[in-house]
């Protein structure tokens, strides 16, 4: 892995405590071989020793501390925060090399989820771990179940057992994403080259994105042009760190883009580095995405070896299965090898980001779009847009319809809308009943509002947000509550523990949403406590299941 460039940071040291192994050290050496030694590359360290040993041992974590000059402590902190890492303590037995994971989020619960896990879990037993896991970003295919890295879509027991049977453990990388030459045979890097060539493009080229209104396509819609201004105008250095950890669950937009057009998205990163006057882009990648990530390290290096300009460093880490790292600031602290604890604000980190220093933050569809905005012109995208708003959105779509997937329309289209023009209605025998239109923190909404434009801002006055818009259509055959509780789940599996009210007030809410009547008062002063408190968005948003359940559905939690 390439140098970073950044002061290596020594922690306390490994010298108390447990004594260092030397046949754990011989093993962690050679298994993180390529590594820079330092603070930052702690994550992706754990991740090359249980990607060799299935799991990660007492002995190898204090031989890791060693190495890395840190205490035991930090690293078996760091180790034990993220879901994807499986640390085995003394005297512990160490999970079987294959884990079969089968998401259980809303989605893949509408097409049989339960059924499925229970049927794995009674052919193997302890043989193969049957693991239970939230949302794998590939909601249009559900139900989802993951073979080692292998993701099987529209899965069942059979599909299941044949690959583990075969061994298809490894992910499949898509083979017809679109590659160097044939981007730049399109024009591609053009403008990204014309950027470097004269730099006194950058002011026009930030007017033109913010006439287009692009605003951030991650869930927080802050206008893309005025953040590059801001950044633009803090102290150098300034780093850029790029959000692909969506998951949020609903949401697989990013996944679609990146498996399909990568150089795309990289040249939109090329593009505010220069815009911006940035030397160092952080690319972090859900671990759930390991064809994204492949692909991405292949398209960086044709882009290193082909690309007439100068480069930034472009730096591609792994999460590690934490939906929290999706908040900026968390994120931030993940890539700097900790904890994905979100940040107290101010700072921000468009001031004290990444190692300090001010950080464009973006979501990578943002980027996505910046070729294609800045050569067209503002006008073509704002144009793009009904009953009056503005751009185009890229919806992820799933649930009970026919044509589930990535659908492009225009901003401000209704779900109605939606469903009949882009995925070819409801499925046979189910009718309209409810959706979620901005993943399971925005909310959930009835089929009598299925006309409301779909965007930035429209939907607050229900109760609700568009986020990321990854859209969960609910029919008649499912009920309400059952997917707000299954928010809730998700809600209290990926609280980082940080504060209180998010922590215990998402177990709690679980607990009380079980009940067959739901004691409204109670979960309405548990919702205001955690919106009020709650450190970051997860807690605060969480409730809002919880609210449209008992304002739009009081039937489905009054009388059972």
């Amino acid at each position: 892995m390439k140098k970073s460039g950044h002061k290596r940071i020594r922690g306390k040291g490994a010298g108390k405590g447990r004594a260092v192994d030397p046949a754990a050290q011989a093993e962690v050496t050679a298994a993180i071989d390529g590594i820079t030694l330092q603070r930052d590359h702690l994550i992706e360290c754990l991740h090359r020793i249980q990607d060799r040993y299935k799991h990660l041992s007492a002995p190898h974590l204090t031989a890791l501390a060693d190495l890395l000059q840190l205490a035991p402590t930090e690293v078996y902190e760091v180790a034990t925060f993220y879901h994807h890492f499986d640390v085995v303590r003394e005297g512990e037995k160490a999970p079987p090399d294959l884990t079969v994971r089968v998401c259980d989020s809303v989605s893949c619960s509408l097409f049989g989820a339960e059924p499925l896990i229970s049927a794995l879990e009674s052919r193997y037993g302890e043989e193969v771990r049957i693991q239970r896991v939230p949302c794998v970003g590939r909601c249009d295919a559900a139900p989802v179940a993951v073979v080692g890295q292998n993701a099987i879509g529209h899965a069942d027991a059979p599909k299941v057992c044949a690959a583990v049977e075969k061994g298809e453990k490894s992910a499949e990388v898509p083979g017809d994403w679109v590659r160097y030459e044939a981007y730049c045979a399109d024009g591609g890097y053009a403008l990204a080259g014309q950027c470097v060539d004269d730099p006194a493009l950058a002011d026009s080229i930030i007017e033109t994105l913010e006439s287009s209104e692009l605003r951030g396509l991650g869930g927080a819609g802050f206008p893309a042009g005025r953040k590059w201004r801001i950044l633009k105008e803090q102290p150098a250095p300034r780093l850029m760190a790029v959000n692909i950890d969506e998951g949020e669950p609903g949401t697989f937009k990013d996944r679609y883009y990146l498996e399909r057009d990568p150089h795309r998205f990289l040249e939109g990163v090329l593009i505010a580095a220069q815009v911006v006057g940035i030397d160092s882009c952080y690319l972090y990648v859900r671990d759930e995405y390991p064809a994204v990530i492949e692909i991405l390290n292949a398209a960086i290096e044709e882009l290193r070896a082909a690309h007439p300009k100068p480069l930034p460093e472009l730096i591609v880490r792994r999460g590690a299965g934490a939906y929290i790292c999706g908040e900026e600031s968390a994120m931030i602290e993940s890539i700097e090898g900790k904890r994905g604890l979100p940040r107290l604000r101010p700072p921000y980190v468009a001031e004290v980001g990444l190692f300090g220093q001010p950080t464009l933050e973006h979501n990578c569809e943002t980027l996505y779009w910046v070729r294609d905005i800045v050569d067209n012109g503002a006008d073509w995208f704002a144009s793009q847009g009904r009953r009056g708003r503005k751009g185009l959105r890229s919806f992820s779509v799933s649930g009970r319809v026919k044509q589930p997937g990535v659908h492009l329309a225009p901003a401000g289209i209704s779900l109605r809308e939606l469903i009949d023009e882009y995925c070819g209605g409801m499925l046979e025998g189910h009718s309209l009943y409810a959706y979620f239109p901005g993943g399971a923190s925005g909310g959930i909404l009835p089929a009598a509002l299925a006309d409301e434009p779909l965007d930035f801002d429209t939907l607050q006055p229900h109760g609700c947000f568009i986020g990321s818009a990854a859209v969960m259509v609910l029919s008649d055959q499912d009920k309400v509550r059952d997917a707000a509780l299954n928010t809730l789940k998700f809600f209290a599996h990926e609280s980082c523990g940080q504060c209180t009210p998010c922590r215990v007030g998402c177990d709690r809410a679980t607990e009380l949403m079980q009940g067959a009547v739901w004691d409204q008062t109670l979960l309405e002063e548990l919702a205001t406590v955690m919106e009020d408190a709650s450190i970051c968005g997860l807690g605060q948003a969480a409730p809002n299941p919880i609210r449209c359940t008992i304002k739009y559905f009081p039937h489905e939690v009054e009388n059972q």
